[in-house]
């Protein structure tokens, strides 16, 4: 049995710092379903010289110590009872290695299986132990090499300058929406004021009568007879 990248459509098979693979189902079928199954994750320089005999939990085969003065750590420890062969349909079948990033600096915790550093490439095995006894073994997986990410240098001064534009098109029509608005509202008030206005009835002015007296006109007094 050679270890695998998973096949699943699940997407992020490969990461900066994880990779997916496939469980070993069907892969120790003549060990017994007490053993405790291992992944040996190692740089391709010792694989030559790895040896089983250096248990888990080693400062020998610690995360933390990965890649510098450890060459090889041994991580997601499981029973073969998690591994039924053959697998019961629709079950995800899969491993991330990587994924723990609460004890990557935790020497207390030098099985951590914790988010790898650079590229690589890497090579994975899975170990069988009873006890201590190393019982069986796959083989070397083929180099595992990780995405790397992009330095800033590398990403076209073109995008930050449109992203510039944009955002400064964006302010512009902000400003010019807030003006029409304002100006929408002041109209809507001089209607309302105006509407109004010329319902409301005005009183009537007061009408002055002028007396004229005709103080130059008397009653003539009957023409005596």
């Amino acid at each position: 049995y050679v270890p695998t990248l998973a096949t699943s459509p699940l997407g992020g098979l490969k990461t900066t710092s994880t990779f997916v693979l496939e469980q070993p189902r069907c892969a120790f079928t003549k060990v017994q379903s007490d053993a405790v199954i291992w992944l040996v994750v190692a740089i391709p320089e010792a694989v030559a010289n790895f040896s089983n005999s250096v248990g888990p939990g080693t400062p020998e085969r610690a995360f933390q110590s990965f890649p510098t003065s450890t060459h090889a750590y041994m991580t997601l420890n499981t029973t073969l009872r998690n591994y039924p062969c053959p697998k019961p349909p629709g079950e995800i079948t899969v491993l991330r290695v990587g994924s723990e990033t609460s004890c990557a600096t935790d020497e207390t915790r030098p099985t951590c299986n914790g988010p790898l550093l650079g590229p690589g490439p890497y090579r994975v095995k899975f170990l069988a132990l009873n006890g201590s006894k190393p019982v069986a073994e796959t083989a070397w997986s083929k180099p595992i090499t990780l995405k790397t990410a992009l330095p800033s240098s590398s990403i076209p001064a073109t995008g930050s300058g449109r992203s510039t534009g944009m955002i400064a098109l964006t302010s512009i029509l902000s400003i010019l929406f807030a003006v029409l608005l304002a100006g929408l509202v002041a109209m809507l008030f001089f209607w309302g004021s105006h509407a109004r206005g010329s319902s409301t009835f005005s009183k009537p002015e007061a009408v002055t009568v002028r007396r004229y007296n005709t103080h130059h006109v008397y009653d003539q007094p009957a023409a005596r007879l």
